[in-house]
């Protein structure tokens, strides 16, 4: 879907940072969003499909980088802006026009030095509105001299000096990819968050790991209504239940290895 954007309308002082590899099929309207900001930067890991010819297409300043894992990756970006105003975006999310138009308010007269925004998840052909899915706060426009991303590999975010504004409008976020391919990327994010545990040292009983993804599912599928939002948002908050159980069994797995090795 073409989002309209207005050639005649100052661009506004602010830099797009975009991490990329092998999206070609997903950036443009994530691109298209993007047109009324005054940089687009794309730091690619190495696409072969296509996608850095989009990116230049867009007029987005391209840059290739080896993978260093989402929050580097994402902070290296941040660190390439030509503004001190920086908004993150992956390949698959757009901005809706109420979404731009609220960021440009804002940016008048910044209230914040980081700004949070409710992203809307289509999940099975349908956006999810309720529950774990909506609204999915997610922290993507500040002043790179007051936050700045995580070191975290996986479930990375941006950390600020001082306290959050929200916007309104909705950050789209329309994957491409079907179940099966949803579920081996769930399959990868929780190693990599086992591992991150490992590292910190966590400990974990067999009760914790049963009573997380129960807390999980009566929280977002029964108090925040996800229930509302038919068998899609059933399908999603079971995944994401069973993904609070698996992290911990792989981190009890590391545990027992580190522990016979």
């Amino acid at each position: 879907m073409k989002l309209p954007v207005n050639k005649n309308e100052q661009k506004l002082p602010l830099s797009i940072a975009i991490i990329s590899l092998n999206a070609a099929d997903s950036i443009t309207p994530c691109l298209q969003s993007a047109a009324f900001a005054q940089e687009i930067i794309v730091v690619d890991s190495g696409s072969t499909d296509g996608t850095l010819d989009i990116a230049l297409q867009f007029g987005a300043r391209v840059m290739q980088r080896e993978w260093q894992g989402f929050g580097p990756q994402k902070q290296f970006a941040v660190t390439q802006a030509s503004n001190d105003w920086v908004l993150c975006l992956d390949t698959d999310e757009r901005l809706s026009e109420s979404l731009q138009k609220s960021i440009r308010e804002v940016l008048k007269s910044p209230a914040h030095s980081a700004y949070m925004m409710p992203r809307c998840n289509a999940f099975m052909g349908r956006w999810l509105k309720h529950g774990e899915g909506y609204p999915d706060w997610s922290l993507r426009l500040f002043d790179r001299r007051h936050a700045r991303w995580s070191d975290d590999s996986v479930h990375e975010k941006v950390i600020a000096e001082a306290a959050v504004g929200k916007l309104n409008g909705d950050l789209l976020h329309e994957s491409a990819e079907d179940l099966m391919t949803y579920l081996n990327k769930q399959n990868r994010y929780t190693t990599l968050q086992a591992e991150n545990l490992f590292r910190q040292g966590r400990q974990i009983s067999a009760l914790q790991m049963v009573i997380s993804p129960i807390a999980r599912f009566i929280k977002f599928y029964l108090l925040k209504a996800g229930f509302l939002d038919g068998l899609p948002g059933l399908v999603h908050i079971s995944i994401g239940c069973f993904n609070s159980f698996i992290k911990y069994a792989k981190l009890r797995e590391l545990k027992r290895k580190q522990v016979t090795a």
